[in-house]
């Protein structure tokens, strides 16, 4: 433990919350991104949810990927599956900035039936159990699972070290959610020293935390390993016939009972602001992206991506700064109350309480509502749009009104029940173009 460069004052901590250690450099960390993330419709139908758009230039892997640079971990794997041409590009182009002279490196670990010749990755366990032969080359003490598609800033080190100081086999990083919402995650009770008695995923009917009732501690998917018991732990479910081959169905189970299993609370790790509460965000359905999108253009919203101590890095193509022209009293350009990225015109056009990603041209009398207008987008004359998630390429054409008549937009888009419209190429009949 004398290694650790913890900061010694609540200041300093805030200035610099890194706590890079010889245990974050002695960690090989694989990121889980093979999902699809059904519930966010078509806005998958081309990518992997890790790939998805956020935050006017990021993906979302981005977050995790850089809360391992920040922390330290910079030996990373990322087992990927499903569609995941966008997201292999998105990481040469984006993450191969790490130095492989020092041991640095993100691995794209796509699925290879590397167990047999019969089946893909099975499982949350059986995508790390194919990819064990990685990680025995990489020869780190301990082993870190993450999942691709959280938006949130966790310092893993501070995991880490809980972890080594406990002696234990296994820690799982928790937060607290609202009951009526824990029965889609992984329910556990702790005891007063923070040692895990039970767990139990997607639960029908969750367990209060003990004096809250109105809530429940929840596995974030955030586990860390000592090697050789991960190991032991993978090759035991493999050889178990009745084993879906999952972390939170089985490892996790098995492992409560019998071994020194540990949760860690997510306040305890997470990078913020002083007087900002942690976050954490699951944007797997349309209405909490578009939500968590929506946060960032309030003027304090709950995620400072302006934040310097904890920068979130992505890849974005080079594009001259954003445009707004004209200034006739009819035609005027301009946004408020918005996030509007590099690449972007505003042609005489209103974008209010919305979030232009690159490349969107907005062009004259347009109006844009609390919207979220995605990559090289073109948004013709006269068009209004009111809480809509454009997907990446669309061309609207003049004159084209969404998100003001939902018996109508239900017609040729996707409406979720609070009233947030999805719009694709494919919906306006323009097929698919280019790499999503």
């Amino acid at each position: 433990m004398a290694n650790h460069q913890e900061p010694g004052t609540g200041e300093r901590r805030a200035q610099d919350p890194r706590f890079v250690s010889q245990l974050t450099r002695n960690t090989f960390a694989l990121i889980l991104a093979g999902g699809r993330g059904s519930r966010l419709h078509e806005l998958t139908d081309f990518r992997a949810k890790p790939a998805v758009p956020f935050g006017g230039k990021f993906r979302i892997i981005d977050f995790t990927l850089s809360n391992c640079v920040n922390s330290g971990v910079r030996r990373v794997g990322v087992a990927t599956q499903y569609k995941a041409q966008s997201l292999i590009r998105h990481l040469q182009l984006g993450w191969s900035f790490l130095d492989g002279r020092l041991n640095e490196f993100i691995e794209i670990m796509p699925a290879q039936q590397q167990s047999d010749e019969e089946h893909w990755y099975q499982g949350t366990a059986d995508a790390v159990f194919q990819n064990l032969r990685e990680i025995r080359h990489a020869r780190p003490e301990y082993v870190l699972i993450l999942s691709g598609d959280h938006i949130y800033r966790m310092d893993y080190g501070r995991v880490l070290a809980a972890h080594v100081a406990r002696r234990a086999d296994l820690t799982v990083a928790c937060i607290a959610v609202p009951l009526a919402e824990a029965s889609a995650f992984g329910v556990m009770s702790v005891d007063d020293a923070g040692r895990v008695l039970d767990f139990t995923e997607k639960p029908a009917q969750p367990q209060a935390m003990p004096g809250e009732p109105a809530h429940a501690l929840a596995s974030m998917g955030i586990y860390v390993f000592n090697t050789s018991f991960l190991i032991e732990q993978l090759l035991r479910d493999a050889d178990d016939p009745n084993s879906s081959h999952d972390f939170g169905k089985d490892v996790i189970p098995h492992c409560v009972k019998r071994y020194r299993t540990f949760a860690q609370n997510f306040s305890e790790s997470c990078v913020t602001e002083p007087g900002k509460s942690a976050y954490w965000r699951d944007v797997g359905t349309l209405d909490a992206y578009w939500s968590a999108n929506m946060d960032l253009v309030q003027v304090t919203p709950d995620l400072n991506l302006y934040a310097e101590n904890w920068p979130i890095w992505t890849w974005q193509p080079q594009m001259p700064p954003a445009k707004f022209v004209f200034d006739d009293d009819t035609r005027r350009g301009k946004a408020v109350d918005s996030m509007v990225s590099g690449g972007c015109i505003v042609s005489g056009a209103i974008v209010r309480r919305s979030m232009l990603f690159s490349g969107v041209h907005v062009h004259s009398y347009a109006t844009v509502e609390d919207s979220m207008v995605l990559p090289n987008v073109q948004v013709g004359r006269h068009c209004v749009l009111k809480k809509c998630i454009i997907d990446k390429n669309c061309v609207l054409p003049e004159g084209t009104v969404i998100g003001m008549d939902p018996v109508e937009d239900k017609k040729r888009f996707r409406v979720t029940d609070s009233g947030i419209t999805l719009v694709t190429r494919e919906m306006l009949g323009q097929g698919e173009r280019g790499i999503r």
